[in-house]
């Protein structure tokens, strides 16, 4: 398996990492995508950092869009620099969200596109963070990427509407833990209509920690239950659905 986002560069694992690694490999994780722009400007490079020391491990450099206000050129050009590095394969986190509106959504949208146009230049795949503004995220993806861009929308929650308009611009759909909370069979539905070949499975550690490890901080090692619910929602067995989307990361992210 491969765990197609997570934060384990973060504070939370402080002093940790190697075991949380460790754990995951026993688990049968073979990669993990550190990504960074959650939080403030460090967890890009300390991202990259964590993929310099493990040869496990991978980055990707953004700004989530809750803190799209604080980029500005000087931030810009620091991402553009370490999307340079060899084991960072990704721009993001980047997206919109209109569900907390932490920064103003013409903001949002300005640097969603300065991030579209930098995965462009780079010719590396997008990770996106998209909440309650599919309409809007579609078109930016359709409209800047020009045909030209591919990648994942990550901790998919939305309708079955959003994630074709999403299949339809040859992105690929990524789902959490939240997949395995009793209160989530609408999205369950949405997964078992999502085409395999389409999926990524991911932990969003320390975030959306899948039962039965609620409250819990989350971690690597756990996305094997993303996967699990996955393969009992489409009828396949675990095998295939861990064999597919581990495909499915390598092909996108070229690893």
């Amino acid at each position: 398996m491969i765990d197609s986002h997570a934060h384990i560069q973060g504070k939370e694992y402080a002093g940790e990492t190697a075991a949380v690694i460790e754990r995951a490999r026993v688990a049968g994780v073979e990669q993990i995508i550190a990504v960074g722009g959650a939080g403030d400007m460090s967890s890009n490079s300390e991202a990259v950092a964590l993929a310099d020391s493990f040869v496990n491990i991978y980055a990707t450099v953004g700004m989530h869009p809750h803190d799209a206000k604080d980029v500005g050129p000087d931030e810009l050009q620091k991402l553009k620099d370490l999307a340079l590095h060899p084991k960072v394969i990704a721009v993001g986190e980047t997206g919109l969200d209109y569900y907390y509106n932490h920064s103003p959504r013409e903001v949002q949208r300005r640097v969603f596109t300065q991030f579209i146009h930098m995965a462009r230049a780079t010719e590396l795949p997008i990770v996106v963070h998209e909440r309650d503004a599919a309409s809007d995220g579609a078109e930016l993806l359709r409209s800047e990427g020009e045909g030209q861009l591919r990648g994942v929308i990550h901790c998919f929650t939305g309708n079955y509407e959003a994630a074709r308009a999403y299949l339809d611009l040859g992105f690929c759909i990524s789902f959490t833990g939240i997949i395995t909370f009793k209160s989530a069979g609408a999205l369950r539905d949405v997964a078992r209509r999502v085409p395999l070949e389409r999926m990524l499975v991911e932990t969003d550690s320390p975030y959306l920690t899948p039962v039965p490890h609620r409250g819990k901080r989350n971690e690597p090692a756990f996305v094997r239950l993303v996967a699990e619910t996955i393969a009992a929602v489409k009828g396949l067995t675990f095998e295939e659905v861990a064999c597919t989307t581990t495909r499915n990361a390598r092909r996108l992210f070229g690893i």
